[in-house]
């Protein structure tokens, strides 16, 4: 689903066919997970292309191989328009990008002294779906932040968020929301989480969440909108009062939840800040114009 025997990635400095690279099995980041990557969307507006926060992605990769030891040269211009060439290649406006940081051969624990590069692209629809979702309250926790640097988005780090997924499923649900070391609500395994009550969005603090990239811009937008937020650390038991809950993510976008271990928010989703907040970021990406007084 992701590639076919036409789709071009770069990888090392190449443009290749997708179906014809090869990797080596000793790698350290397929043992270890020892890698770094990002996902990111582009839309169709004005009938080409356009990366969303194309710049602040690509910064964040940097910033994850920095905190984990991992060398990496490229510079964010040059990987943006690599980007740029992939989804030229591949005919595609609407899509996905990953770009990969992975290690080369190394079945030590030392960090590497070279690694590769690739970049990749697939059209792909919403990640989780156009209904609301079912949560429940997942037994894992996220990791750490004295273990791993969980503000890094670190291959390794998923295989928490897929087990937490995996979790949710099994007992019927659409996904987890994990809570941290310390109890408080953290995120999704794939996406940021906030809740509303009387007015006022909540979302929990950096620290112990991946400092997500929609996140940064859904906060944006309440403050273009006027719409009033708090950061702060939220308790499970708080969600029993909400009005209403969404997750957010590049994948993701802006999807509302209706409901955590079967207990249903207050508002109908309509009725929530959340569903202003998910047209203006659909419009915002798609770079259609929105008036602020349409949206309130």
């Amino acid at each position: 689903m992701y590639y076919d025997k036409n789709t071009v990635l770069f990888n090392n400095g190449k443009f290749l066919k997708a179906s014809e690279v090869t990797t080596d099995l000793y790698g350290q980041t397929l043992h270890y997970g020892y890698g770094a990557f990002e996902g990111i969307r582009s839309y169709e507006a004005s009938g080409k292309a356009k990366i969303f926060k194309a710049k602040e992605h690509y910064e964040r990769l940097k910033r994850s191989c920095d905190l984990i030891h991992i060398p990496f040269g490229y510079s964010v211009k040059e990987m943006e328009e690599l980007s740029y060439e992939v989804l030229k290649r591949n005919d595609l406006q609407d899509a996905y990008l990953r770009p990969l940081v992975y290690c080369d051969p190394n079945m030590s624990l030392n960090k590497p002294t070279k690694v590769n590069f690739m970049i990749c692209a697939w059209k792909w629809g919403n990640y989780l779906g156009d209904k609301l979702l079912r949560l429940c309250l997942s037994s894992y926790q996220r990791p750490n932040p004295r273990s791993v640097k969980v503000e890094a988005k670190a291959c390794g780090h998923y295989v928490n968020s897929i087990l937490a997924t995996v979790e949710a499923k099994e007992k019927g649900f659409d996904e987890g929301l994990l809570l941290d070391m310390y109890g408080n609500i953290a995120e999704g395994p794939g996406a940021n989480f906030f809740c509303e009550k009387n007015g006022k969005l909540f979302t929990p603090p950096l620290g112990n969440i991946l400092p997500g990239i929609t996140r940064a811009t859904v906060l944006e937008l309440c403050d273009e909108l006027n719409l009033p937020y708090e950061v702060r650390h939220l308790q499970p038991s708080e969600l029993l009062s909400m009005d209403g809950a969404f997750f957010c993510g590049t994948a993701a976008e802006v999807i509302g939840i209706e409901s955590v271990n079967d207990v249903s928010f207050q508002k109908p989703w309509s009725k929530t800040l959340g569903a202003k907040l998910q047209q203006a970021y659909s419009e915002l990406v798609r770079e259609k114009k929105y008036r602020s007084e349409r949206i309130k």
